[in-house]
């Protein structure tokens, strides 16, 4: 026997009424074997959160989005804001869910408290 099934192997008890190999529902040989079910996490669902492009609002603003809610340095914040101004469409970052709808909530109320109509949505990845 492993070590394993070995420490985990356990007296049985009498069970009342049970059929068994031995007498009084008991094993054959005494012992009865303990298992442990093992529950597999699965991993949380991930969400692309987008900005989209529209005429009105100045770059300099949805850099400075990038840059506040996102994390990005200006750099990265410059190239994603002109790949939504060339394509209509960029990705800021992929979070679970609950972390991607605070992000565009953020940014929406931000757009809002500011006059800009900034778009920011999210999707499933």
């Amino acid at each position: 026997m492993s070590a394993w099934v070995r420490h985990r192997a356990f007296e049985s008890k009498p069970l009342s009424g049970a059929a068994g190999g031995g007498q009084g529902g008991r094993p054959a040989n005494g012992t009865a074997l303990a298992t442990r079910t093992r529950t597999v996490r699965k991993r949380p669902d991930l969400y692309r959160v987008l900005l989209l492009n529209d005429d009105y609002t100045p770059m300099e603003f949805v850099v400075h989005v990038l840059m506040r809610f996102f994390n990005k340095n200006e750099e990265d914040a410059t190239r994603i804001m002109l790949h939504v101004h060339h394509h209509g469409v960029g990705e800021c970052g992929t979070y679970t869910f609950e972390i991607a709808e605070t992000k565009v909530t953020q940014v929406m109320d931000f757009a809002r408290e500011h006059q800009h109509p900034l778009q920011c949505v999210m999707e499933k990845k």
